[in-house]
This record gives C-alpha cells, structure tokens and sequence, in this order.
C-alpha cells in the first residue's frame, strides 16, 4: 500500500504541459466555444432545447458565449497563480485541479445563464440545480478534457517532455550574446567566445577542456588552468552551472536530462558526450534550469 501511494503521488508530481486552454486563454476560450457550440447545435445532447421565443441554435449560441466568458476569466486566473501555487513548475496534480476548476465553473455558469435566457419558473431550488449542474458537467467535459489529453504521453514518459519543454525554449538567440574573456595560467592561451557558443567545459588534470560550437561545428580549446578557477571566472552568468566537480555547463544546451535526487545525466546540444550532475547539485541544477531551461509559458 505504501508503495502504491508513493507511486501516485509520483505520477501526481510529475512534470506536464499546460493545456493550450491555460497557456492561452483567449485562443484557448476561443476554441472552447466554437468546439461546445458545434457539439451542442449538432448532437444536441441530454434533450437540449431551445429557450423562450429563441431558436434551438440561438439558444446554444448565448448559452456557449456566456459559459465561455466565465471560463475565460477562470483560466486567466488560474494562469496568473499557477493553479494557486506558489511552484512554478505545472504538474499532472495541477492539471487534474484545473480541469475540475473548469468544469465546476461550467456548471455553475449554466445554471445561473438559465436566468437570464430560460423562462425563470422555479428554477431557485436544488433538484434544478444539481440536474443542471450535472447535465453541464457532462458535456463541458469533452471541449476541457480534449486539450490535455492530448499531452497525456508526456505524464507517462518523461524524457520526452524533457525534449517537448527544451523544443519549447528554441526562441530566436539574441544578437547581443555576452562576450566571455577566460584567462589561462600560461602565456597566448586566453580564449574569448561568445556564450551562445559555450557547451561545456571539462576539468582534466591541469588543465581545462572548452567545447564550443561555432556556426554550426564544434571544437575544442584546452587551457592550463584549474575547473574552480574557471568557474570563478563565469560566476556572472547564472545559466554556465558547475553541474559536478569537473564539469561546467551551458543550461540552455540541455536537451535531455535523466535520473533522480541522486544525480542527473544530461545531454547536450552540439555534443555524444554525457555529462553528470553530482547529488549535491540537483536542487541547483533544478532551480537553475526552470529559469533558464524549462520557462516555456509565457
């Protein structure tokens, strides 16, 4: 039992794409309504019908517009809390809470539209709200489930939505990249490179190994010089990590990472090599890279 509770709240907490409703809320709404209105109008579900002296489509067109300008309001808000989190990081548990969100605001919207486009009656009472709660919920359900169970591959495989959030930060580099200036202990051997251009640097004995990539080719640059001299040298750019004793990297090369809290294995763009991050690093590494890395909602 205690296995299998550790197991959900793993699958709970793991990492996961926003639905496109909550990423963007007035396309994602957009959508909704057409796609609720086209259901509604079309299968006509749970013996919908038309209201007062309006048509049957009419009748859908105000209920689908007034049901989505609430749903865009809860999305707007969900969005700017992170779901009422203070973690910045939108997890399936995030996502299962937004759904519901959603469809509650659903029914609640339709229930309270009824005033305004049905024939009051007696529509102030429990039974009417809960059939008109539940019948909502119901067909609310396929235009908000839709979205995300499109990224469901994602819960289930996490080194592909690695490769989803790294595809997610191919925004076009600035042209103004920083200039970096690394001084070495021996004569003719300072290095200048922008840091676009910067993969990772290697500690091997006395000496330091650069990959680099230019226009397209990688290459390396040794000097003579210690790693923790050349991490003090890179200390003003937060996104060049010391990931491991002999290791510096470039976070925004990272396409994979793979492993726990006790140490990752990361890979990176413009390198076959597999590069470690040491256990103490982790939590560093983690907050470093949902900076620099893993901020894919704008």
């Amino acid at each position: 039992m205690y296995r299998v509770k550790n197991q959900i709240k793993s699958f709970l907490n793991r990492k996961y794409p926003q639905s496109f409703l909550i990423q963007k809320p007035l396309w994602g709404t957009l959508a909704f309504t057409i796609v609720l209105f086209l259901f509604a109008a079309i299968y006509q579900p749970l013996r919908m019908h038309e209201a007062r002296s309006f048509s049957f489509n009419f009748t859908m067109l105000l209920y689908s517009l007034l049901i989505s300008a609430a749903v865009f309001i809860v999305a707007v808000i969900i969005k700017r809390t992170n779901c009422f989190s203070k973690d910045e990081v939108w997890t399936v548990s995030k996502e299962l809470l937004s759904i519901f969100i959603i469809l509650s605001c659903i029914g609640l919207a339709v229930y309270f539209a009824g005033f305004i486009i049905e024939n009051q009656g007696s529509r102030w009472n429990l039974t009417t709200f809960f059939n008109s709660f539940f019948r909502s919920v119901l067909i609310g359900i396929i235009p908000v489930l839709f979205p995300s169970l499109l990224n469901i591959r994602f819960a289930f495989a996490p080194e592909i939505f690695q490769e989803y959030q790294i595809k997610g930060q191919n925004k076009p580099e600035e042209k103004t990249e920083e200039l970096i200036n690394i001084k070495s202990k021996a004569k003719k051997e300072d290095l200048s490179f922008l840091t676009n251009e910067f993969i990772y640097a290697e500690s091997e004995g006395n000496y330091v190994v650069f990959h680099l990539i230019k226009q397209g080719k990688t290459f390396d640059v040794i000097i003579r010089n210690s790693i923790g001299e050349i991490e003090k040298q890179l200390v003003d750019i937060p996104y060049l990590m010391r990931t491991h004793r002999a290791f510096i990297v470039n976070l925004k090369k990272v396409i994979v990472k793979d492993g726990n809290s006790l140490g990752y294995k990361l890979k990176l763009k413009g390198s076959n090599n597999i590069i470690p991050v040491s256990r103490q690093n982790t939590k560093i590494f983690d907050k470093l890279s949902r900076q620099f890395l893993l901020s894919i909602h704008p």
